[in-house]
């Protein structure tokens, strides 16, 4: 397929680069009037901040763009865009994806492009009215720097043929690439999804018309990108969900390999397209692709014997009677253990080595595995699976082995490349770690972990003692970037050339183009998930593409840096001294603080883990295994829903091995405190109402706002002149995990060691979402009436927040210093390392504050006065604030130059 050099760039606050790499692009579809009963009432009743809270929700259930639609009869839609979109500007966790401009009136859209910040889509506009208003319309996207969907319409009706969609969409691309000049990778065709097995003769190739139509597109139209609407195509199905999931997971299998790019996937379960059964598979792909006189008969027919039988697991054992190196092949890919010691032994016997096992057989099928991860076939969680089988095998094999000064040893094990990943001194996260580690073994890597709170010299030594290819490194904290930028600097200093890859959820691409390759003059490579880690890793040892990789890394991250230094040069901020005079406006005048049932410290001892079961958000338990979607909508995910609900099931039947074998425990200390506002800080008073050691100090933000569209600060929520109230919390739910997790890894059990850390985090969240609603209703009591769901919960439902340091509202983590110091957070058995990660690591720290306007925000970027002032207040040093600081820094206080 021609792909040309016309990628298509997008952004909100962020970039989102749409690469042959990228396999499906995800929109989210919710906050369109048109396609949510819940979010159209909340918008014609005029509740646009709760409205906005689907908005977060789409994002933070992976949303990759975000359809905004406000085509609605009784509504103002031009008027209500524009409001909406004001809003997610204000909110940089929204507003960091691309916009989706949804509407079929043109009034609408243009007044949706003059709101939208970044590069988003115009959906859509076709020459159903002719070329002159298509043309018209166009000139107006492309002044705004937008990209545009083209339905595949003219002025005699939708493409229904092959021909049609060909010509419709040539003809389109001509007109804007030759009359306009439009950028041709920002053209996105819709070339029409049919149904298909409908009995209609003309209906039988509507399937295999869009893939050929799609095909010819990408070779004849350079540039141009292709969407539609999956469910279409089993409309002739409805109600016979097994038949519709195997329609959709087909459709979708062969539409991506014909070239298609995006789409809005309808939340309905998604048979995993090798899981299919067979002659269900082939009466669908008869279907699709027309391959019988008879075959909607036939799918009809058979549709009828699984009518309502749902999904049921059935065990098959055939493969048993497999040769050994398929058994070992299949084991590996669907994660069994059982077998796999008996199959190892019966390799070693025919092989009469352990070693040519190893190389043979075992590694013959991790790269399978590693190839059907690659494609997008397999998830992460049956990755991690078919490690602990692969380890389990080596466990066995390792006493064979012949040692260094056998007569039969050889080096042959010399040759397999070796990556050093360590997390960084002062950070204690290392679940993503983990998993790249997992994922790179899979693929022939041998993995040497350091674990966590590793200093530089000890990586810098160890990768040199064990002649590594690749070092590693991750942080969850955002006081971890400094310590990268410490260690690539030791690596230079030491004279090591050995690639570096950055990864963790504090680090991005511009910190590492910005901070960290410049004092490295080594390839060093930010990976964004694991499962960009594998390509990665490839091109960077590779004795083919090194150099070559090398080069293009070093000049985008050059080019990177030149961007990113031009954006701070005309970043729409205002005065330190300006965002105070416009904080959030809270009537005062008729408010009175409510002081606290419980005023003061407690301790809670045992936090009980069946109670904070129920208190579990699961959706970003699912995103720690790279499984996108919001719960409990993913178990039902055309793509991830069948991996995403055996892993729920593990999940839970750990948990209930963790509540009923006490393998961890929770505490928690928590305090409500009177206090007194002083500008921009708060002061804990004793009892005799005089200021203590203890004060906060808070940030505002300083982007430029629309009108009554404040420059938020958490002080706002604390009474400017009267005592008032605030509290603090620690909770942890990682007191004696470390036994639990020695007996995993003693046997190489990657998958229950992953498992177990994330379902303490999950506990750990569900303790502070636990705390926080006994806070609300009993220990300070400002809503004792409150009867919330837990779902309502998650969505925030309940008046106050519980910001924590180190997220968006309060992003300077050494808050937690004061927090700790306050609360006594020892007698919880919490501590916090020197860069301010908390110990255990499943432990969660923040504040309550219940003034009912309150809500959470992100500060965003802050100017060089507000730095210097919160120095001051903090009595530091400038460059510790900037330290401190150093993502939110709207300006460069350093230069480092740049490595020759």
């Amino acid at each position: 397929m021609i792909q040309g050099n016309h990628t298509l760039k997008l952004s909100g606050l962020e970039p989102l680069v749409i690469t042959p790499e990228i396999n499906f692009v995800n929109i989210g579809e919710r906050t369109n009037v048109t396609g949510s009963k819940k979010f159209a009432k909340l918008i014609l009743d005029g509740k646009f901040d709760e409205a906005l809270e689907v908005a977060l929700d789409q994002v933070r259930g992976g949303a990759q763009i975000l359809d905004v639609c406000m085509d609605e009869g009784m509504l103002d839609g031009e008027a209500a865009m524009v409001k909406y979109l004001n809003l997610i500007a204000s909110e940089p966790e929204i507003s960091r994806i691309p916009i989706m401009i949804d509407s079929s009136k043109w009034k609408i859209i243009l007044a949706g492009l003059k709101c939208i910040q970044g590069k988003g889509i115009v959906n859509s506009i076709s020459l159903k009215n002719g070329e002159e208003e298509f043309l018209s319309q166009a000139r107006i996207i492309k002044r705004f720097g937008a990209a545009v969907v083209v339905m595949a319409f003219d002025e005699k009706g939708q493409a229904d043929t092959y021909q049609r969609r060909i010509d419709i969409c040539k003809r389109s691309y001509d007109l804007l690439t030759q009359k306009i000049g439009f950028n041709k990778g920002d053209i996105i065709f819709d070339p029409n999804i049919f149904p298909v097995a409908t009995g209609m003769d003309e209906h039988r190739k509507n399937a295999i018309d869009f893939f050929n139509a799609t095909t010819w597109i990408k070779q004849n139209l350079p540039g141009a990108k292709i969407s539609g609407g999956v469910s279409n195509v089993s409309f002739s199905f409805r109600g016979n969900n097994p038949v519709r999931e195997a329609m959709h997971a087909s459709f979708l299998y062969h539409a991506i390999k014909h070239g298609m790019d995006m789409g809005i996937v309808n939340p309905t379960m998604l048979e995993v397209y090798d899981d299919i059964p067979k002659d269900l598979l082939e009466r669908v792909e008869d279907v699709l692709f027309d391959r019988r006189e008879d075959a909607t008969e036939r799918m009809l027919e058979f549709a009828e014997t699984v009518k309502s039988k749902g999904k049921k697991e059935v065990i098959n054992e055939a493969w048993r009677s497999d040769p050994v190196e398929k058994r070992i092949e299949h084991a590996l890919v669907k994660g069994i253990i059982d077998f796999i010691i008996d199959d190892t032994e019966e390799a070693r016997q025919k092989y009469n080595s352990p070693l040519k096992v190893i190389e043979g057989p075992l590694m013959d099928g991790m790269n399978v595995v590693g190839d059907l991860f690659g494609e997008g076939k397999m998830f992460l969680p049956q990755v991690v699976k078919s490690a602990r089988v692969m380890k389990k095998a080596v466990a066995y094999l390792e006493p064979f082995m012949p040692k260094a000064g056998d007569l039969n040893y050889n080096e042959s094990q010399s040759k397999i490349k070796k990556i050093l990943l360590a997390t960084v001194k002062g950070d204690v996260h290392d679940i993503g770690k983990n998993i790249v580690g997992v994922v790179l073994a899979c693929n022939s890597y041998q993995i040497i972990d350091l674990g966590v709170m590793v200093d530089a010299q000890k990586i810098i030594d160890e990768a040199i003692k064990n002649q590594v290819d690749i070092i590693g490194l991750s942080g969850l904290i955002t006081p971890s970037l400094d310590e990268m930028v410490y260690v690539a600097e030791e690596m230079q200093k030491n004279g090591l050339q050995i690639p570096l890859l950055i990864g963790g959820a504090t680090t991005s691409r511009i910190h590492t183009a910005v901070k960290i390759d410049p004092v490295y003059s080594g390839i060093v490579m930010h990976v964004q998930d694991a499962s960009k880690s594998v390509p990665i890793a490839g091109e960077s040892i590779s004795e083919e593409t090194r150099d070559s990789y090398k080069q293009k890394i070093k000049e985008t991250y050059q080019a990177l840096r030149e961007g990113h230094e031009a954006k701070q040069q005309v970043k729409q901020m205002v005065a330190y001294a300006d965002a105070k005079k416009n904080p959030a406006d809270l009537d005062w005048t008729n408010y009175t603080p409510i002081k606290p049932n419980v005023e003061g410290r407690q301790v809670i001892e045992d936090l009980d883990l069946a109670l904070l079961r129920e208190y579990i958000d699961w959706t970003p338990f699912f995103s720690t295994w790279m499984l996108t979607g919001k719960y409990p909508k993913i178990l039902e995910d055309k793509i991830v829903g069948g991996e995403a609900t055996k892993l729920y099931n593990d999940a839970n039947r750990m948990l209930d091995q963790i509540i009923a074998h006490k393998w961890i425990k929770a505490k928690a200390v928590l305090g409500i405190y009177p206090v007194l506002r002083d500008g921009e800080d708060v002061h804990i008073l004793n009892g005799d109402g005089m200021p203590t050691e203890y004060t906060f100090h808070f940030l505002r933000q300083q982007g430029k706002k629309g009108n009554n569209v404040p420059n938020r600060s958490l002080v706002d929520y604390i009474h400017p002149k009267e005592k008032d109230y605030l509290g603090a919390f620690a909770v942890t739910a990682g007191l004696g995990i470390e036994n639990k997790l020695r007996e995993f890894q003693d046997v190489g059990d990657d998958y229950n060691d992953i498992m177990l850390k994330a379902l303490a985090d999950r506990l750990a969240e569900a303790g502070a979402e636990y705390l926080h609603t006994k806070v609300r209703k009993e220990f300070w009591g400002y809503s004792p009436d409150e009867k919330l769901a837990n779902d309502e919960l998650i969505r925030e439902a309940y008046k106050g927040i519980r910001p924590a340091p180190g997220y968006p509202a309060c992003p300077e983590h050494s808050e937690k210093v004061t927090i700790f110091k306050l609360l006594r957070a020892e007698d919880a058995d919490m501590e916090l390392t020197e860069s301010y990660a908390m110990l255990p690591t499943s432990s969660v720290s923040g504040f309550y504050f219940g003034h009912p306007e309150s809500k959470y925000f992100g500060l965003g970027k802050i100017g060089e006065d507000q730095v210097e002032d919160y120095a001051k207040r903090k009595r530091v040093s400038k460059e510790q604030a900037e330290r401190w600081l150093s993502p939110n820094l709207a300006y460069t206080p350093t230069k480092t130059p740049v490595i020759q």
